[in-house]
């Protein structure tokens, strides 16, 4: 009787379908090759990801034009990238919380981002571009965002 329970334990085990988990690794790279050649703003996307992080998901929408790459960090913690055309305003409603407080000022690369952060614990840095807003985002710590956002290219 042992045998038959601790087999069925290790079935189930094999077979199961956890829904908390995330879904499988995207391949953003091609989406991001396909979006440069899409619009006329600088499509950023990371050329290698920080080791224990990945892809998610990836969505380009020609017009209006908006890229989107999801990632997990080693932690499990969600890290967004969006650039739309649109305000600083605008994006911090959609992506981050219409209630959203704005901090000071960090400077990434020679680049200002304003910083946001919300009562649900996100953090998001955030870039008004001549023709896109930039907008990272996730529940991490503001140096997290940070590292990720030297290495888009």
């Amino acid at each position: 009787m042992l045998l038959v329970v601790v087999g069925f334990v290790l079935l189930r085990d094999l077979t199961r379908v956890d829904p908390e988990s995330p879904g499988a690794p995207v391949d953003y790279q091609q989406s991001a090759t396909f979006a440069r050649e899409q619009v006329g703003f600088e499509v950023l996307a990371p050329p290698a990801l920080p080791d224990g992080w990945r892809a998610t998901s990836v969505e380009f929408v020609p017009q209006p034009a908006r890229w989107h790459l999801g990632l997990l960090t080693e932690e499990g913690r969600y890290v967004g990238l969006e650039q739309v055309d649109s305000s600083v305003e605008s994006m911090v409603t959609t992506y981050v919380d219409d209630e959203a407080t704005q901090g000071g000022d960090v400077t990434i690369e020679g680049r200002p981002w304003s910083t946001w952060t919300d009562d649900e614990g996100d953090t998001a840095l955030v870039r008004d571009g001549r023709e896109v807003t930039t907008l990272v985002v996730g529940p991490v710590e503001q140096d997290v965002l940070v590292d990720y956002v030297k290495i888009l290219r």
